[in-house]
């Protein structure tokens, strides 16, 4: 029986699911919407919230606990800085995932997860393509 079990393994070690998880919270931090499967995102989406929620109080212990899971003093300045200000009057619920198909090679499916409110120039700067929408006809 799973009482009380939280959280997806996704057939990896611990090690391994710990660094996949700060990439990608590195990434969608960063250019504040990335394309990845829907069990990720769904699992990502906890991960980068709390990272938010340590932003919005602003101390030493904080900022450090950011930076061991980051490792990256842009992206924490980021959080304690643009994001913090920006989701101060809200209370969780930071992120957005929106399902977009199936994915061509696996047929996993396939979800955008991004930051509401998010700032336009950052996906510009990124180089991330466009999800079509319509489906393919072939």
């Amino acid at each position: 029986m799973r009482h009380r079990i939280s959280g997806r393994k996704f057939n990896r070690r611990t090690s391994q699911r710990v660094a996949l998880f700060n990439s990608l919270a590195k990434a969608l931090l960063r250019y504040e919407q990335i394309i990845t499967t829907l069990p990720k995102a769904k699992s990502l989406r906890s991960y980068v919230e709390k990272m938010i929620t340590l932003g919005k109080k602003p101390s030493v212990a904080h900022r450090r606990d950011l930076f061991a899971k980051l490792r990256d003093n842009n992206l924490v300045s980021k959080v304690f800085g643009s994001l913090a200000e920006r989701y101060v009057n809200r209370n969780g619920g930071y992120t957005r995932i929106v399902k977009c198909g199936f994915r061509s090679g696996d047929a996993a499916p396939v979800a955008v997860i991004e930051l509401l409110d998010r700032d336009e120039s950052a996906k510009q700067n990124s180089g991330a393509t466009a999800v079509a929408t319509a489906p393919r006809t072939e």
